[in-house]
């Protein structure tokens, strides 16, 4: 429509059945059976329509307003760029870097609701039914009047439920048939398409929320033709989006939408639709306080009305991340050197508020409806593998916030006899060291120690094994794996926190007489620390074969997230994991055991020539060594 100025877990989710009974009305007096196409075209053999619906990344295309390419009553139809749309779609729901799950279409089918116009509607719809495409339609105001009590219409006789009555992902109508539900599977789990009339009465809502509430545990995304408007104009091009993340508003229909329908249902994270233009989106925090990202895209004032033109959303459930962007598989099946400067121009649209990204944590998001699996915390005896010469954690020994005092033991589980003990750097505040809940997810003991250290001046609490624990003088000729938790708050310094030790062996290395290429004469012999260059984790220490030390490097660690830290030697060689996966920097150099002076370590202290110079900043969960090599499946994070 000429609108405005004429002018974006889960784990173990069970997939739900798709079922009509409960939602929708019979389908035999609302229209024969669609036609079937055959697949002429540019595109040639299409198919087929296999979309793998357990991995991570899948795709929904959305196509808005094509009204210009159906104006049967001026005899003017083009199926063509919507059909070429139609291949694309349905050729890449095999392609594992596409995974397209699902088309949804915005409304305004046609400019003039006219039954020609719908018979061709039909036989471009056609190609989705004979290939078992998943797709949704809702209608527009060009091609409906008046609200969703309007009873029969060419749309509804092309477009209603009984269009659907074969297709796996169709999970009802309401009784007039112009508000319809489609449930597709995806990322292991079912999520629920709610594709409403152009305008709905009490009863349209009323079946809305309904079908809401019968599954409560799914994502929503509500799909109409009308929901927000762009608040900027097309008067110029490029165009000036303003600010492309909040460019959008809910129009005096959409008001009544978010009213009636989003705001409480907190299972509505995505709204669609066309009507409006140029593109443009917001966000809203909805009554529980989450966030719902609105969009529309039209381009029917586009060259050739838009030309089918397809808006693909890439979820990504492992980088908890949607990719849009938008694109004309009509231009693109041709050949370039023959495509117009008008046609090129619009292959694919890459502004601002047509290719972007939204970030958006699927698990934090969909709690409220799908709580998060909380994996219990698991008994020290089960941890103590094979070869366990410490085992340390920080759960049932003291309440959340409360201090660690001077001379307090922690027991090495292990029964090793290494147990730790609390020093404090003389003029260190009373809260230093605290217990706390804090953990990371796949963490045995559900509970860590707060560090709250640094240097300049140098303050801080940490542990240290005893003078005779038989842990000072092993030495790991035949190979090791040291394995702890951490995360770094967001006042973390790299001036006054880089360096600082998760785990440490006392002994410098000059004392140890080492020397040669890297070696600092004063640094510790073992150190396993976050460096000052963007919270890197290192392991640096001094084998028993080498003079001088080899170093493992990881990447940067983001604050406020906890990760688990391995570093296993196979008696040969030395690897770093940062949550079960090698480092780029894991040398090739033989280094075998660990240099000792018989000297204590230290849990969050780090000395330099022998005098503690930095304690941690940041929380350290459980902390286990063994004396052999393990692999990534017999780490503590392992299920």
């Amino acid at each position: 429509m000429a609108g405005h100025s004429r002018r974006g877990f889960l784990r173990n989710a069970a997939l739900a059945g798709a079922g009509t009974a409960a939602l929708g009305v019979g389908t035999s007096a609302l229209g024969a059976t669609p036609a079937v196409a055959a697949d002429a075209g540019k595109g040639g053999r299409v198919g087929p329509w296999r979309p793998d619906p357990t991995a991570l990344q899948f795709t929904l295309a959305v196509m808005p307003d094509t009204q210009f390419l159906y104006w049967g009553s001026q005899d003017s139809v083009n199926r063509t760029p919507q059909e070429e749309s139609f291949r694309y779609i349905i050729d890449n729901s095999s392609d594992s870097t596409q995974n397209i799950v699902f088309m949804a279409h915005l409304g305004d089918l046609t400019q003039d609701a006219d039954a020609s116009s719908f018979q061709q509607v039909d036989k471009a719809f056609a190609l989705l039914d004979a290939h078992g495409a998943a797709y949704s339609v809702v209608a527009g105001n060009h091609d409906v009047s008046g609200d969703d009590s309007r009873g029969d219409t060419p749309y509804l006789q092309t477009l209603g439920p009984q269009r659907f009555r074969r297709a796996k992902t169709f999970a009802g109508a309401d009784p007039t048939g112009y508000n319809t539900a489609h449930i597709f599977q995806a990322a292991g789990r079912s999520w629920l398409v709610l594709a409403l009339d152009w305008r709905t009465t009490d009863q349209g809502f009323a079946w809305a929320n309904e079908v809401i509430k019968a599954h409560p545990k799914l994502p929503v995304i509500l799909t109409a033709h009308d929901i927000v408007y762009s608040d900027y104009d097309d008067n110029v091009f490029p165009y000036e989006s303003g600010d492309p993340e909040n460019n959008a508003a809910l129009s005096d229909y959409g008001k009544t939408i978010w009213d009636r329908l989003i705001n409480e249902n907190d299972q509505i994270f995505l709204t669609l639709n066309g009507h409006y233009w140029p593109s443009g989106r917001t966000t809203k925090k909805n009554a529980a306080g989450n966030d719902v990202h609105m969009h529309i895209t039209n381009y029917q004032n586009r060259y050739f009305g838009g030309g089918g033109m397809i808006r693909l959303y890439h979820f990504d459930l492992a980088r908890n991340t949607i990719d849009v962007e938008t694109i004309n598989p009509w231009i693109l099946a041709q050949a370039p050197e023959s495509r117009t400067e008008l046609a090129a121009e619009h292959a694919r649209i890459s502004g601002p508020v047509d290719d972007f990204s939204i970030a958006i944590d699927f698990e934090k998001r969909f709690s409220g409806f799908i709580p998060v699996p909380v994996r219990p915390s698991r008994p020290a005896a089960r941890e103590l593998v094979r070869g366990t010469v410490a085992y340390w954690r920080f759960d049932g020994q003291g309440r959340p916030g409360s201090p660690l005092t001077a001379g307090q033991t922690i027991r090495d589980l292990s029964g090793k006899g290494n147990d730790l003990t609390v020093a404090i750097v003389p003029g260190t505040a009373a809260d230093a060291l605290t217990w706390s809940a804090d953990h990371h997810p796949d963490q045995p003991g559900h509970a860590s120690l707060k560090f709250t250290g640094g240097r300049n001046p140098l303050h801080g609490t940490y542990l240290t094994t005893g003078a005779h624990a038989p842990l000072n003088e092993e030495t790991f000729r035949s190979g090791y794996t040291i394995e702890t938790f951490v995360m770094m708050p967001l006042d973390w310094d790299a001036g006054k926190n880089g360096w600082a030790a998760i785990l440490s062996r006392r002994g410098s290395a000059e004392a140890a007489g080492k020397h040669g290429k890297n070696t600092d004469p004063g640094e510790p012999l073992v150190q396993l620390a976050i460096s000052n260059n963007g919270r890197e984790p290192q392991f640096n220490h001094y084998p028993l074969n080498n003079t001088y030390p080899t170093t493992n490097w990881g990447h940067g660690l983001v604050e406020l997230k906890w990760w688990h830290l391995a570093v296993v030697n196979d008696g040969r060689r030395t690897r770093l994991y940062v949550e079960s996966a090698p480092v780029v920097d894991n040398p090739n150099r033989e280094s075998h055991g660990l240099t000792s002076l018989g000297l204590p370590w230290l849990v969050g202290g780090h000395e330099y020539a022998g005098e503690i110079d930095i304690v941690f900043h940041g929380n350290v969960g459980d902390i286990r060594i063994v004396n052999r090599p393990l692999a990534t499946k017999e780490f503590l994070t392992a299920r």
